[in-house]
């Protein structure tokens, strides 16, 4: 799960990157406040990529998935990227949850099926 995870999650620290580069061409909005906004948010998806294992990382992903979608308001792509890297962390989490448990499964039968040498 985890690797999974971590490669959507950075994906996403790239389009964060470039969707601030989009950013700054509002004029609504300062330089300062969104290389703050995207510099927090890069450097949180790759502090997931650590933690995503942990209690709660995959909690904080979807966080940051909420983020990013409502980061649309800003945006306007965002909101159909955003729902895309919603689908995909969904997928990560999901499939890599069923590749952790017959990676297990695999490694029980094998312990079992090898004779003891005693």
């Amino acid at each position: 799960m985890r690797t999974l995870c971590a490669s959507t999650l950075i994906g996403e620290f790239f389009v964060i990157g470039f969707a601030g580069l989009v950013a700054m061409k509002d004029p609504g909005l300062t330089t300062a406040t969104v290389w703050t906004v995207s510099g927090v948010a890069m450097f949180l998806c790759l502090a997931l990529c650590g933690v995503v294992t942990r209690p709660g990382g995959i909690a904080l992903g979807w966080i940051l998935q909420a983020a990013l979608v409502a980061s649309g308001f800003a945006v306007p792509t965002m909101f159909f990227l955003g729902a895309v890297f919603a689908a995909l962390w969904w997928a990560s989490v999901h499939y890599g949850r069923k590749i952790d448990e017959a990676k297990a499964r695999f490694a029980a039968e094998a312990a079992s099926s090898t004779p003891d040498a005693a």
